[in-house]
């Protein structure tokens, strides 16, 4: 098995482990507030990410070089996590993800200011009918805008942030400092908010919340896996194929049918998403390959690749 094979297998079980996961958020979402999910799915998730990260010989400490950039990852890391997670609960999966796919656009728009990066005119064109794939999911003034629409479109912002981010001081921060104080920092402020919000948990639905942590933990390490094996080209289009697991989930669990505008919508966002991806990985077109360096284009606090 050559190494981009296991590479784009690695890949398609992380995507889908990562799908799982937000199937069951919307499961849980109808009988818990959302921080309370966040809450106890990032406690489950930091015991094995805590585990991992304590057995890296490599980490002789855990001091932040950039302690006030990595408490602003963390705060964009609740932002989108809450907004994410809300997202999911209220609108249809498959509509949440065409709204999340937006992400990577934002990324490149982002990069120009923050990271130096020059974007010429094709990548630029690529972001606008993307961001314009949007609107056709959204239609406003036709269809109804609702706060799960600005949530989730306020979870690709922050996750966009969170990415440049990570790409800004990623090289001088080791990745437990990256991956677990943000994971602290969420657990404490979703902490704060259980005495005015908690639901007492049945245990069955407890395990759920378990399976939300544990999934996010083994999906981010396939997602490693999967760049180290294969070429991040290769690797970041797969990002898209979340969307049959969404309409998949949606329509089995949820009796959700994704509409004609999410549908045209979507394939608008992800051709443009991957024309992205691929014109990055052209020589002496990307200075700094932003959207092929975010390997999790997700709102999970979880780890990068080196």
């Amino acid at each position: 098995m050559t190494a981009s094979f296991k590479g784009l297998v690695t890949a398609l079980l992380a995507f889908g482990f990562f799908s799982t996961h937000d199937a069951v958020i919307k499961a849980l979402g109808g009988s818990y507030p959302v921080f309370q999910i966040i809450f106890f799915s990032m406690l489950f998730a930091f015991v094995p990410m805590s585990i991992i990260m304590l057995a890296d010989k490599a980490v002789d400490n855990f001091r932040p070089h950039h302690p006030w950039l990595i408490l602003l990852r963390s705060l964009l890391a609740i932002l989108a996590m809450s907004c994410g997670f809300y997202a999911f609960t209220v609108l249809p999966l498959a509509e949440v993800y065409a709204l999340l796919f937006a992400m990577p656009l934002l990324v490149t728009v982002l990069s120009v200011p923050l990271l130096g990066e020059t974007v010429r005119l094709q990548r630029w064109a690529a972001v606008v009918i993307g961001l314009a794939g949007v609107l056709v999911v959204l239609r406003p003034g036709v269809g109804e805008l609702t706060l799960g629409h600005a949530a989730g479109l306020t979870a690709a912002c922050a996750s966009a942030l969170s990415s440049i981010l990570v790409r800004k001081i990623g090289g001088e921060e080791r990745s437990a400092v990256l991956i677990l104080y943000p994971m602290l920092v969420s657990m404490l402020a979703m902490s704060l908010t259980l005495p005015a919000v908690y639901v007492p948990v049945e245990l069955g639905d407890l395990g759920l919340m378990a399976m939300i942590g544990f999934l996010s933990v083994i999906a981010q390490l396939c997602t490693i896996f999967a760049y180290r094996a294969a070429p991040a080209a290769f690797v970041a289009p797969i990002q898209y194929s979340q969307i049959l697991w969404a309409t998949l989930y949606g329509a089995v669990f949820f009796a959700e049918t994704p509409d004609i505008y999410v549908a045209i919508g979507s394939s608008i966002i992800i051709m443009s998403g991957i024309f992205v991806v691929w014109r990055e990985s052209q020589e002496n077109v990307s200075k700094r390959t932003p959207v092929l360096k975010t390997a999790n284009p997700r709102f999970d606090t979880g780890p990068q690749p080196k």
